[in-house]
């Protein structure tokens, strides 16, 4: 005997990207703000001061990626408990990226799934960790290997908020408007190499070129099953380092960067990339004091921890490359031995 469910719907997911001035955001249930100190006392009032709802609450939790962990979320999931939040209820994630991604992933696992709001305050959470649904944490094992998608109902990106912002702060979020010009655009990549984006015009431009390449690779995968894993081209190299320096030495953005020089190196053994190329895309990214020369310590462990990488399967590690500048290749065919070499270069040995 066999009994079928007939699961059979159109979801739509679709949300608005606001970039400009905060407006007026209106709820008619209750609100818990999840933020971290250092947000909250430079930012907060700007937010209450356009949040219209019944009840407004406010959840704190400590500033940095070694609290990207579940117990976090526990705590946050018991504040909002305590608060008594609903199905009707929304949260606001309002900080940075590990905000966001801990904020939505809160807001999918209470009651089953709530509605969230992501409001980025760093330059990396505005163009690429609010946009696209992706939320989780870490363990002891890798980078975001817990979480979810769950789509955001909109999002609000307020540059004004990038004023406070420190200079490393500032880099790492260069480092993911670099990443996306790389693989997806070489006109944009080229625009980057004589604008400088510390002049507030050429950033709001960087800005939105950057969520709009977001947008629309969300839109044609956004499960990330095949174009959207492009997006995270020197995150597979990057995440090996977060998870050798335990979360603590450098920030997500110059860890990218840094695995960004890595997978150019890979590129440009196998052909997809050549030396002046790679030299380009350095320059650039030199350009915002970004840390870019990671050094190893032991080669066959580093390779190892690829893979944990959510995109590798079995023993296959799949590798984001730059295809020239302006496209990219998805592969998991790439020799160990090829790899490793590569990693010997930043050895200092």
């Amino acid at each position: 005997m066999t009994v079928s469910i007939t699961l059979d719907r159109i979801i739509n997911d679709s949300y608005p990207i606001h970039i400009g001035a905060l407006d007026t955001i209106e709820w008619g249930g209750k609100v818990a703000i999840v933020t971290n100190p250092k947000v909250a006392g430079l930012h907060l009032a700007t937010l209450l001061n356009v949040l219209k709802a019944k009840e407004v609450f406010l959840i704190t939790v400590p500033d940095g990626e070694q609290y990207k962990t579940l117990a976090t979320i526990e705590f946050m999931l018991d504040r909002m408990f305590d608060h008594r939040l609903n199905r009707k209820s929304l949260l606001i994630a309002f900080g940075g990226g590990v905000i966001g991604d801990m904020g939505g992933f809160a807001a999918s696992l209470y009651n089953r799934g709530i509605d969230f709001i992501q409001i980025p305050t760093t330059l990396l959470s505005q163009v690429d960790a609010s946009v696209g649904g992706k939320t989780g944490v870490n363990n002891r094992f890798g980078k975001n290997l817990i979480g979810a998608f769950h789509q955001p109902k909109a999002v609000y990106i307020d540059p004004s908020f990038l004023k406070t912002l420190p200079l490393r702060e500032f880099g790492a979020g260069v480092a993911e408007i670099v990443k996306m010009a790389v693989t997806f655009n070489r006109e944009f990549f080229e625009w980057l190499e004589s604008h400088d984006l510390r002049e507030e015009e050429n950033l709001l431009t960087a800005i939105a070129h950057a969520v709009e390449t977001k947008a629309r690779v969300v839109e044609a995968d956004e499960k990330e099953q095949g174009l959207r894993a492009a997006l995270n081209y020197g995150h597979t190299f990057g995440h090996v380092i977060e998870n050798e320096t335990h979360y603590e030495t450098y920030l997500h953005g110059e860890c990218v960067a840094m695995g960004m020089m890595m997978a150019n190196e890979l590129a440009c053994d196998v052909g997809l990339m050549s030396s002046v190329e790679v030299q380009r895309v350095r320059a650039v990214l030199e350009r915002y004091a970004l840390p870019l020369d990671y050094t190893i310590a032991d080669v066959e462990k580093f390779y190892e921890t690829f893979f944990l990488d959510k995109k590798s399967a079995d023993d296959a590690i799949t590798f984001i490359l730059p295809r020239s500048l302006g496209g990219v290749e998805i592969t998991d065919t790439v020799n160990s031995e090829v790899v490793k070499s590569v990693l010997r270069r930043f050895t200092n040995g």
